[in-house]
Formats: structure tokens, sequence, C-alpha cells
């Protein structure tokens, strides 16, 4: 199984950026996809999470201006990013809780990580 994100980029204050992550390989099902982000001295913190079934969670610092979504047909999973502020600088990671077979254990997987980096 491989995450592949991609869409991370500069980009000024108040500005958008999409960010997109695909899973592929032998894949059963996805229960839990979401984005993590990590800014330079700091901790890896959970940012969006959507999982099936349920409504998207968002850490408070993000809330009214980032939306996590997310294709099932296609196995991707997107994080739409509005009103960037400085502090949203960050290494942007997809993360994904797959199965790999019916009877098989859900495992987590992470992506290679791709910069966003905002300007003030």
């Amino acid at each position: 199984v491989q995450l592949q994100a991609s869409g991370g980029g500069l980009v000024q204050a108040g500005g958008s950026l999409r960010l997109s992550c695909v899973v592929s390989g032998s894949i059963f099902s996805i229960n839990v996809m979401a984005w993590y982000r990590q800014a330079p001295g700091k901790q890896r913190e959970l940012v969006a999470v959507a999982t099936n079934g349920a409504n998207p969670k968002y850490v408070d610092s993000v809330k009214g201006r980032f939306t996590i979504s997310r294709d099932n047909t296609k196995n991707t999973v997107y994080l739409q990013m509005n009103s960037l502020k400085a502090e949203d600088t960050a290494v942007y990671y997809c993360n994904a809780d797959v199965k790999r077979r019916l009877l098989g254990a859900t495992e987590s997987y992470w992506g290679q990580g791709t910069q966003v980096t905002v300007s003030s």
C-alpha cells in the first residue's frame, strides 16, 4: 500500500491550496483517512479526519477554513485549505487506515509529505 500526496506549494496569506492523496496497492477497504501536519520544531498534529459514516473532524485552528473530503471510488482524500495563514506553514502528511483483506487487520499507512508555505 502506498500513499502519494500532492498539491503543496507557496501561497500568500489569505490564499488557497488543495492537497490530494491517492492510496494505491492491495486495498479491501479504507475506514479512516486523515491529514496531519508538522511545522519546524513542533510535533506532528492531526489537522482533519474523515471516517466512513461519520462527520469530518478538525483541529480548532482550521475550523471554518479547511475542508476534508474523500472519493472512495478513487481511494483519494483531499484537503481544501482556504484563508491560509502563516501559521499553517508545515509539511502536510496524509494517513489512511487500510484493511488489505476481508479478514485482515487494519494497518496505518503514511504518505511522504508535501510542503505548504504561507508567506505573510
